[in-house]
């Protein structure tokens, strides 16, 4: 278990110094399986990702006022060709 931690802290700290979370299997949550070629959600067949962004303003970044950077991802389980198509989980 103090093991388990430390891997848990070095990876925390790690990912602040780098800007990047770490991913679950790198902080030792177990799953059935191997990753795909980019260990990315767009590995399983027939699932795509979109995403759009939205840029307005120019200038420092000041808190309240901006400029303004949000944006929004989304993902098409069967593809964006089926985008209406209904999605069961259990």
């Amino acid at each position: 278990m103090k093991r388990i931690f430390t891997v848990f802290l070095v990876m925390i700290i790690c990912s602040h110094s780098y800007g990047q979370k770490p991913r679950a299997r790198e902080l030792g949550v177990p799953f059935v399986g191997t990753t795909g070629e980019f260990n990315a959600i767009t590995d399983v067949e027939g699932v795509e990702v979109g995403y759009s962004t939205i840029i307005s303003g120019k200038g420092e970044n000041i808190i309240g006022k901006g400029p303004i950077r949000t944006g929004v991802t989304a993902i098409f389980p069967r593809g964006k060709a089926k985008k209406f198509s209904p999605v069961y989980a259990n």
